[in-house]
């Protein structure tokens, strides 16, 4: 098993919009940086929500900058656990991370956006509160693992974030 550590969250001050994925996969973790697997949908799904179609495509740093403009600030819901490769369901002894004290250092996020089950299910799990107070909303995940989705069914979900805050 391998012990897999979650980043800091990308955030300022005027993020008004929370995204929490699980835990980065492998790829994500050998980069240090949120959704870096080439076929995760994520990058290009912000580029439809953000109106910046060459988002997937410019370097790590920049995508932040991007989606902060955008009031958009990412995290995950687990701080640490053991895991082999990158499926969610292989996910065990998982820490979360305290997204109480997050909400509460940025007082400007009112909704938080879950990426995929395994988000949504911790998330309530150890904040079972928060969604009386946030608007939450349980997405479908972006991962490649999600072959239910297509790129244009994610689009069309993940929307809302246009409608709700930005």
């Amino acid at each position: 098993m391998r012990n897999c550590k979650s980043f800091s969250p990308s955030i300022n001050n005027k993020s008004k919009i929370l995204i929490l994925g699980s835990m980065p996969g492998i790829k994500s973790l050998e980069k240090q940086q949120y959704y870096a697997h080439p076929n995760n949908r994520f990058w290009r799904v912000m580029a439809y929500i953000c109106e910046n179609p060459a988002l997937p495509e410019v370097e790590y740093k920049q995508k932040l900058e991007i989606l902060l403009k955008n009031n958009i600030a990412l995290w995950d819901t687990i701080k640490s656990c053991k895991r082999d490769g990158s499926l969610d369901s292989d996910i065990q002894n998982e820490i979360p991370n305290d997204i109480r004290k997050l909400l509460k250092e940025y007082p400007n996020i009112t909704a938080i956006y879950l990426n995929g089950n395994k988000s949504y299910n911790t998330f309530k799990k150890y904040n079972p509160d928060l969604p009386e107070k946030y608007k939450c909303f349980k997405m479908p995940s972006t991962s490649p693992a999600n072959a239910r989705y297509n790129l244009e069914k994610l689009i069309t979900k993940w929307q809302i974030i246009k409608t709700v805050n930005l």
